[in-house]
């Protein structure tokens, strides 16, 4: 159970770095980049500690499945970008993905 809550602390420390490099505006605006360092750092650590117990095939495509998911409806909501049935589409098809691996996979999660 612990090694997933690090993963979830993982997949909410990545979607604020994402949004924030969004808010960097190329990197014009320090503050928001300052978001970027700290919110992929916490991101990549907490990944790196919940590798000890799920293997990375699982951790990863949970990680990036997830994140792209969300981050596409962040897209949407807070920086009203424009949503289309492809993209609808392919975020399904990324949680399918992710599920399949998921199906009687073997997790130590001490």
């Amino acid at each position: 159970m612990k090694a997933y809550l690090l993963l979830a602390v993982a997949i909410a420390a990545e979607l604020f770095g994402t949004s924030m490099l969004k808010a960097t505006e190329g990197f014009t605006k320090p503050l928001p980049g300052i978001g970027v360092i700290i919110g992929f750092g916490l991101s990549f650590y907490c990944l790196s500690l919940s590798l000890q117990f799920i293997p990375l095939s699982i951790a990863y495509a949970i990680w990036s499945g997830v994140g792209t998911a969300i981050t596409a409806a962040i897209g949407v909501v807070i920086w009203k970008e424009q949503i289309s049935i492809y993209t609808v589409l392919g975020i399904l098809l990324i949680i399918g993905g992710v599920i399949l691996l998921n199906l009687k996979s073997p997790v130590d999660t001490h």
